[in-house]
């Protein structure tokens, strides 16, 4: 029996028995935890990491109180958690660059494991023999991340290999694993008995099947290669969710939208306003790719076409037996939206999947294989998510049991867990989040400012910053509080996302890539309430936001084999004069300055900067945190900074004619040492 009518079956029992538990699990390893939680093999104990606290929680279900909960303190920022068969914990640390390993029944870390940078992504080997482990960049070049193997019984690290730029999950299907990218929004997939990258996730599969009729405009389609399409890229690829039975695999994703944005920015809903057919937005739309893995060395992505919804104008087929690529973010106004798609699990039958949403507070409960039934009306709505349930702020973590009649879900900004049960049954069927079940797991330590302010950074619900028609939260660009690698085509041409982590965000008036804003203030008023629709903030609120922006740390820079080639990039750099712009400790001097890059804006004038760009061309940014912020310049052009250091036309961007060909490769060093 084939994947779509074998699931059709299991699905029509699991529509009328949603997270019941009658429904019968299917064996297999599957994804019935995610991030920040896990749950052990009898379901009697659930184990949390809480990052703020740096801390490893072992709650006892049968009996959850403050006083049975045992909290091992781990490493620094803990962003993910596993079990071993034997309910050994491995702990992510993603601040300390290190893997606690605590045994069952032990409070205390027994082994720590030594990574590249900012260890993310964690997953076994299918015979439990191998630890492996994602971590964002390798320890020498911002260039790749790796994955990394340790032996789980010796804890001796076997191998590494470099898999691709900022990897963040990992999953195993058979003898492969898929590594998430999560800015470029693809999968790698490694060969675990050769060690080896087996695929090129330069081929960009998502984006093909999601542009291909942009890509492919023809007779055939009724639409001619004249028309002009929206197009979008998968990024905030964090997690990836596999069948019990590794058939298939679902990423969540934001969809980011490439092409022009012509509509100019109103206090009536912003340009980041959501809607259209197949739920795209304007700019940034969450959902998910599904991949086909029966063939895990080249997984197959299952995704709609967006280019047809927006050049047709209509959704896409109800037929397919694979979920809706998009999640609506406009049916029921603000309360209803779905944004910042973070971690997932599927249900033991794998009939359903579970995405929980950081930015709308909210988990998404749709079907894995199919988009139509008496329980969905994906024509009439636009979604195929058959239910949302609000859970607390900065959710990042997922379980659920083995009986699937229960789920938790861990509120990082409430160091809580919300617990969701099922209610009812058939069509009637709904989730619910048991308020009165919650368990309380940590406290602030977080200044109450901060806490407050990061809360509003990553809040797409909040009307005061984002809009009904928007749904967005300053997180769906400024990925993580740095940047999303993507060039956005605003009306008064096309934009980089800045990083913002460790730039000290109020030391660097004015602000804008054109300097227009005086103030942060008269920033915060443009950004939230014209481009993301909200009514603005107060003074007060304002400043908490302000406050938590800066206090993000840069994000973690590898360091250079050769040491030398640092300090003497550093000589090279106020020999070819950059730090007469990139000046002081953030490597600005908060001034415009024309790099040789004006003839690539575009043809519609900014009115606001009031002719300030075409004077003096672009505001300087900050070079910390550099090396791992590409690509470069206002308008993304760059690459890469060799590119950039050595292609350097006419000393437009620093007086690089008198560097030698070493000196420029040693000024590349120090630029991403910073």
């Amino acid at each position: 029996m084939n994947w779509f009518k074998r699931t059709m079956l299991v699905g029509a029992v699991a529509a009328g028995l949603l997270l019941n538990a009658c429904v019968a699990p299917v064996q297999g390893n599957g994804s019935r935890s995610s991030g920040s939680l896990a749950l052990s093999s009898d379901d009697s104990t659930l184990y949390a990491v809480d990052s703020d606290n740096g801390l490893l929680a072992v709650i006892p279900l049968a009996n959850p109180t403050k006083e049975n909960i045992v909290k091992v303190n781990v490493g620094k920022n803990p962003v993910r958690v596993i079990l071993g068969t034997d309910d050994t914990a491995y702990v992510a640390n993603r601040g300390s660059n290190t893997v606690s390993v605590v045994r069952k029944g032990e409070a205390s870390v027994s082994a720590t494991l030594v990574t590249a940078l900012e260890p993310t992504g964690l997953a076994l080997s299918a015979d439990g023999k191998q630890l492996l482990v994602t971590s964002n960049t390798a320890r020498d070049t911002a260039a790749h991340g790796v994955l990394t193997a340790f032996d789980t019984a010796t804890l001796q690290q076997l191998w590494e290999i470099p898999v691709g730029e900022e990897p963040r999950a990992v999953a195993v299907v058979g003898h492969t694993a898929l590594v998430s990218l999560y800015k470029q929004g693809e999968l790698a997939t490694v060969d675990l008995n050769k060690q080896a990258v087996t695929s090129d996730p330069s081929r960009a599969a998502a984006y093909t099947e999601a542009n291909a009729t942009r890509l492919n405009p023809s007779s055939s389609t009724g639409i001619s290669s004249r028309t002009t399409f929206s197009s979008f890229r998968p990024r905030a690829v964090s997690d990836i969710i596999t069948t019990p039975d590794g058939t298939r695999a679902f990423t969540p994703v934001v969809w980011a939208r490439e092409d022009a944005i012509a509509r100019r920015p109103s206090s009536a809903g912003g340009y980041y306003s959501a809607g259209g057919p197949c739920s795209v937005g304007a700019v940034a739309t969450a959902g998910i790719v599904t991949y086909d893995t029966r063939n895990d060395a080249q997984p197959t992505a299952l995704v709609d076409d967006l280019t047809a919804c927006v050049a047709s104008g209509t959704n896409t087929n109800t037929t397919s037996d694979f979920p809706v690529s998009t999640f609506s973010s406009n049916r029921g106004g603000i309360e209803s939206a779905v944004q910042g798609s973070t971690v997932g699990v599927t249900d033991p039958t794998g009939a359903w999947v579970f995405v929980v949403n950081r930015e709308s507070m909210n988990v998404a409960i749709l079907p894995a294989d199919r988009r139509s039934g008496s329980d969905l009306d994906f024509n009439a709505t636009g979604t195929s998510i058959r239910s949302l349930v609000r859970v607390g702020p900065g959710s990042d973590g997922i379980a659920i049991s083995k009986a699937g009649n229960k789920a938790y879900v861990y509120s990082q900004f409430d160091h809580t867990v919300n617990v969701l049960e099922a209610k009812g049954s058939g069509d009637s069927a709904v989730v619910v989040n048991v308020a009165a079940a919650a368990i309380p797991v940590a406290s602030d330590v977080l200044p109450a400012d901060l806490a407050e302010g990061r809360k509003m950074f990553f809040n797409a619900l909040d009307p005061k910053m984002s809009s009904a028609q928007t749904n967005v939260a300053c997180s769906t660009c400024h990925l993580e509080g740095r940047e999303d690698g993507h060039v956005w085509m605003f009306p008064d041409g096309p934009r980089q996302t800045p990083a913002l982590a460790g730039r000290d965000l109020l030391k660097t008036a004015p602000f804008h890539w054109s300097g227009e804003f005086p103030t942060i203030g008269d920033f915060n008023v443009h950004t939230i309430r014209e481009r993301m629709g909200g009514v603005g903030l107060g003074s007060t609120e304002a400043a908490k936001l302000d406050a938590f922006i800066a206090s993000m740390p840069t994000a973690p820079s590898p360091v250079a084999k050769e040491l030398e080639a640092v300090t003497r990039g550093r000589a090279a750099f106020e020999k070819a004069q950059c730090s007469g712009c990139h000046a002081g400790e953030l490597f600005t001097d908060n001034t415009n300055r024309d790099v040789g890059t004006l003839n690539t804006r575009s043809s519609l004038a900014n009115e606001r900067d009031n002719g300030l760009v075409e004077r003096q061309g672009f505001n300087v940014p900050s070079l910390k945190g550099i090396a791992r912020s590409a690509p470069y310049l206002h308008d993304g052009s760059e690459p890469t900074l060799e590119v950039r250091v050595f292609g350097n036309k006419n000393d437009k961007h620093g007086v690089t004619s008198g560097l030698s060909e070493l000196e420029k490769a040693d000024l590349v060093v120090y630029l991403k040492s910073l």
